[in-house]
């Protein structure tokens, strides 16, 4: 009994020493350290900063112009939501939560696109851990019962399809359909409505309509607008700045309790999404790097965490919207560690999580095409 005593005492000190060598900034000090203090090679990591600042996103720095662009194809596309023109590039780093390097202006607030998808999944983990919901593999149907989630295909749909993008919902929202967002390479307007739709759960498609449906649908769960959710129980106890906003349609608006309620959306192609810094960024992406505790308080579970980033079986290389490093054709970040994973938007933002060796990389209007190039770049120097 005493020999047991004394392993669990061993055990639970090794614990406290893993936590203490994490550090986590308060709202007004971020501590710098030196990459040469993590035995990190500083002159190949200022070759690599100096590589990301050169490949800097090609598109117009005007955002609404950069997404009419990017999305001409899709038809009847429009702006719904706010835009703003972009910053140049950023970026911080962090190790074991320490700031080892930066560069351009990470306090500015700028436009983030579907890295938003990451933070919306963090919301339905949020529902999980407070038993809004009781278990991803439920029908969304039992929970929203609006006409979204009426007929024989869209009552099969579950939280877990919405959240890997394998849902195949049909419908309208907020004045779009399911087959506006990114069409196929072939066909006309006419075939993609006819489509015949896979069953939920067997095809994943990146389709922000579908992803609306998502925070439209947890806006019905939590009763309260979505920024604020975020705000109460993972922004304010990181203490990130006041500065980020997350917004959805000039039309997103629905009554909940009788009160007129804005549903965010989850990427920015439309407009909208989650405005915000690089700081706040990095903070959110050390959360996650610490397996969502914050200094002494569990901000979201571990377990969520854990199943958010396994690969789904629809693609492996995503699970709840976050992004992975697995082998198939959807692989685009060979550069990161097995266990690593990241969050991706347009325009070339990313927040990369590499828990095993406490990294934390927030990149800002990075060419996308070379992103892995610059992860690898990176992990060169350590």
């Amino acid at each position: 009994m005493k020999y047991f005593t004394l392993v669990l005492i061993v055990l639970f000190q090794l614990h406290a020493s893993a936590q203490e060598d994490i550090y986590f900034p308060n709202k007004i000090t971020w501590k710098k350290r030196s990459p040469e203090d993590f035995n990190i090679n500083k002159s190949k990591l200022n070759t690599a900063i100096d590589s990301i600042i050169a490949n800097e996103y090609s598109g117009p720095k005007d955002l609404r112009l950069a997404v009419l662009k990017g999305f001409a194809r899709e038809p009847y596309h429009k702006i719904l939501g706010p835009t703003k023109h972009r910053g140049k590039p950023a970026g911080m780093l962090l190790k074991n939560g320490y700031c080892i390097a930066t560069w351009g202006d990470t306090k500015r607030v700028d436009m983030t696109f579907s890295v938003t998808k990451s933070y919306l999944s963090t919301i339905a983990g949020l529902a999980i851990d407070n038993k809004l919901i009781k278990t991803v593999n439920d029908k969304v149907g039992d929970y929203v019962w609006s006409h979204h989630f009426d007929g024989s295909h869209n009552k099969k749909i579950t939280w877990k399809h919405l959240l890997n993008q394998s849902s195949s919902w049909s419908g309208q929202l907020w004045g779009s359909y399911d087959w506006h967002d990114r069409p196929p390479n072939e066909g006309t307007v006419y075939e993609w409505q006819k489509a015949e739709l896979p069953e939920p759960g067997r095809v994943m498609e990146y389709n922000d309509v579908r992803v609306n449906l998502l925070a439209y649908s947890l806006l019905q769960i939590w009763r309260t607008p979505l920024p604020k959710v975020l705000k109460k129980h993972i922004m304010d106890p990181i203490d990130a700045s006041t500065t980020w906003r997350w917004y959805g349609y000039e039309n997103s608006w629905t009554n909940v309790d009788g009160i007129k309620m804005q549903s965010v959306s989850g990427g920015g192609h439309s407009g909208g999404g989650l405005f915000i810094s690089t700081e706040d960024q990095a903070r959110f992406g050390l959360l996650f790097m610490n397996e969502g505790k914050w200094k002494d308080k569990q901000l979201i579970s571990n377990a969520w965490i854990r199943e958010a980033t396994k690969p789904s079986i629809p693609n492996p290389s995503y699970g709840y919207m976050w992004w992975l490093n697995t082998e198939g054709k959807d692989n685009r970040m060979s550069n990161l560690s097995a266990n690593g994973y990241y969050a991706a938007g347009f325009g070339g933002n990313y927040i990369i999580v590499e828990p095993k060796e406490k990294l934390v990389i927030v990149l800002r209007w990075c060419e996308p095409a070379k992103a892995n190039k610059m992860l690898g770049l990176i992990k060169n120097a350590l």
